[in-house]
């Protein structure tokens, strides 16, 4: 009879070591499962993944709920094997014990379920969400009370227990994209796309609009014949027109409205009202932001925008275009200019085009220049260096060697830039 209350004994160790498994694979695999995914099957009605997304809705407590009950069977575990092994071994059962039991609970009960957990956590997750919905009512009142106490020692020492959100929703995705791009899952293309449009919030239309120095505009005052002329010499279908002054923009004539004015006058300009075919200008606040705009485009129906500062006075124009090439890279057609903003030399160097922004060439070179204070690669080394360079002066900034190729008055238009740790991984 001893005997088989010794075996008993045994068996309910076991499963006590199984229900430890549970809990510490349930564990790993509620706090590792894919929120997104979970959500998706949720909405499709599976009711498992309704009780796991209410579960890691309230972590603090499922945590609080697993922990003690894991506590609670490994140490009864521990004392039931304590007991059976003193019967057989005496005191010294103490000490078999405690090496038994420590290698039962750290092989079985923690490292092979947290191991399949972490494997498959979305799978765990599921299949261990209706027990532990169970285990979290049932020992809600103590872990509660836990809790109580917890906080108020904390308190004590002045450690704030008010949860935080390190990383924002944008920041989580943007790391999620970049470590499946190192992993091999994302091409680098995919990953700017991606990155692109995670951008768009942040970025103000003054960092990505065609700056009012390389504008193309017409003065309305002009002979329709020469106004006619331009409109079909220039790369764009709209183009600004202004009257008296470069800031004063009276229009946007669109160059299909203009050759249907033109075919109806049957080539007569000077009977073309050019007034009345332009269209009303759009201005939009320079701070505005870019996935502002873009929805600003799309319930509009709009592709065109001139950027003002405070004072009103035309800092550059916005298209649709410009915002897409944010997202998906340069856009080119048959009619564009093409002008190589970036050329790479033997020695690994790069010559680079004062204009080019710093966001186009981090994308584009995998690198990470600050553009918080400058748009521009110029902009970038004047706010360096707090001075206009001159022609054939260097300077090194964030582990890049920049050189001063070519300026025109107060505009550096050529640079030559090195990375340096890219130029010493070479030589080695």
């Amino acid at each position: 009879m001893e005997t088989l209350g010794l075996w008993l004994t045994l068996f309910f160790v076991f499963i006590l070591l199984a229900i430890s498994a549970l809990f510490s694979g349930s564990e790993t695999a509620l706090t590792a499962a894919s929120k997104s995914r979970i959500h998706a099957l949720s909405k499709t009605g599976n009711r498992r993944a309704l009780i796991v997304s209410k579960l890691i809705s309230d972590l603090e407590g499922l945590i609080g709920a697993i922990l003690l009950g894991n506590n609670l069977v490994n140490i009864l575990a521990t004392s039931l094997a304590t007991s059976v092994l003193i019967i057989l071994f005496g005191d010294t059962g103490v000490v078999y014990a405690t090496l038994a039991m420590t290698a039962l609970i750290v092989i079985f009960a923690e490292v092979l379920p947290k191991t399949y957990a972490i494997s498959n956590p979305d799978r765990a997750a599921l299949i261990a969400a209706p027990v532990l919905r169970v285990l979290v009512l049932i020992l809600a009142p103590i872990t509660g009370a836990i809790q109580f106490i917890v906080r108020t020692t904390l308190k004590l020492f002045n450690i704030s227990t008010q949860d935080e959100h390190v990383l924002s929703a944008h920041e989580e995705l943007r790391g999620a994209i970049d470590l499946h791009h190192h992993e091999g899952g994302v091409v680098k293309r995919d990953r700017d796309m991606l990155g692109g449009i995670l951008d768009l919030q942040e970025l103000e239309v003054s960092e990505i609009m065609v700056h009012r120095k390389s504008m193309g505009m017409i003065d309305a005052g002009q002979a329709n014949e020469t106004i006619v002329q331009q409109v079909l010499a220039s790369p764009h279908t709209r183009i600004p027109l202004w009257k008296d002054d470069p800031d004063n923009i009276v229009g946007v004539v669109h160059a299909k409205d203009l050759l249907r004015a033109v075919a109806a006058a049957q080539g007569k300009f000077d009977s073309i009202d050019v007034m009345s075919i332009i269209t009303k200008p759009w201005f939009v606040p320079e701070t505005t932001a870019v996935r502002s705009q873009l929805n600003a485009f799309l319930r509009k129906k709009s592709h065109f925008a001139l950027v003002v500062d405070e004072y009103g006075a035309l800092m550059g124009l916005l298209t649709l275009e410009d915002i897409l090439e944010e997202i998906v890279g340069d856009i080119a057609d048959e009619h564009d200019l093409a002008v190589p903003s970036m050329r790479s030399h033997a020695d690994g160097s790069i010559s680079v085009d004062g204009a080019v922004t710093i966001r186009d060439l981090n994308r584009s070179l995998d690198w990470d220049l600050p553009d918080s204070e400058a748009t521009t690669i110029a902009g970038l080394v004047i706010h360096e260096a707090q001075t206009i360079p001159e022609v054939g002066q260097k300077f090194t900034f964030h582990g890049v060697r920049f050189e001063i190729v070519s300026r025109q008055r107060n505009q550096i238009t050529a640079l030559k830039i090195t990375h340096l740790r890219e130029r010493t991984r070479a030589i080695q």
